[in-house]
């Protein structure tokens, strides 16, 4: 499958999307891997986990970068050797990043009643304006809110930030694009634009939803 979504979102900044329908030896057959990334799709249990990684590959080959040139810090942050920011994100069978020269940060989640459940551990600032009776509209809020607090944390990478405590975003319109967000960590205090949208595909089932943020 080629590129499922290429968002062109300003000069600096693009986000593509693969949806991962080829198998693990179609998409290895298409990338050339230095020895540590070798070693680390080799310690993948995970098929699909490994289908993912390779994607990511394929992603930054279309962006005309290689695999050498993607390096990860001690938190497992990606960088390259280049003043162009990525983060990247995949989720069942969906991979994107996003290249931009802003500090960004990007994630993809399969919209999922199971949110419910878990949303009194990532949400706090935002339940003065969350509905829990309109289920649906509740479902998909909680995945934007999720997806936000994901991207902007893969921006600033901090131990000990919680989504929950530190992380709030603003309200916002299902039928817009974009919200804000804002961190507040020890004295550090750090504004972003976050932009959402669904993704759905016709081969697999669900729909999903696209953040990504930008620090001002």
């Amino acid at each position: 499958m080629p590129l499922f979504q290429t968002i062109q979102f300003n000069e600096t900044t693009k986000i593509l999307i693969w949806e991962i329908t080829e198998s693990f030896d179609e998409l290895y057959s298409r990338v050339t891997l230095k020895e540590k990334t070798q070693r680390r799709l080799d310690g993948m249990k995970s098929q699909m986990h490994q289908r993912a990684f390779l994607s990511v590959r394929m992603l930054i080959q279309e962006m005309g970068f290689t695999d050498k040139d993607l390096h990860y810090d001690e938190f497992g942050k990606p960088y390259f050797d280049c003043d162009n920011h990525i983060s990247i994100t995949h989720s069942y069978h969906f991979a994107a990043i996003i290249i931009s020269k802003e500090k960004v940060g990007i994630d993809m989640e399969l919209q999922r009643e199971k949110i419910q459940r878990i949303a009194d551990k990532f949400t706090d600032f935002e339940c003065n304006y969350l509905d829990p009776s309109s289920i649906e509209e509740y479902i998909k809020k909680l995945t934007v809110i999720w997806g936000a607090k994901e991207a902007i944390f893969k921006i600033r990478n901090e131990k000990g930030i919680s989504f929950k405590d530190h992380i709030n975003v603003d309200n916002f319109s299902l039928e817009e694009t974009q919200t804000q967000a804002s961190l507040h960590f020890d004295n550090l205090i750090k504004d972003f634009d976050v932009h959402y949208q669904e993704v759905k595909s016709d081969n697999f089932e669900g729909t999903f939803t696209l953040v990504y943020a930008f620090e001002k």
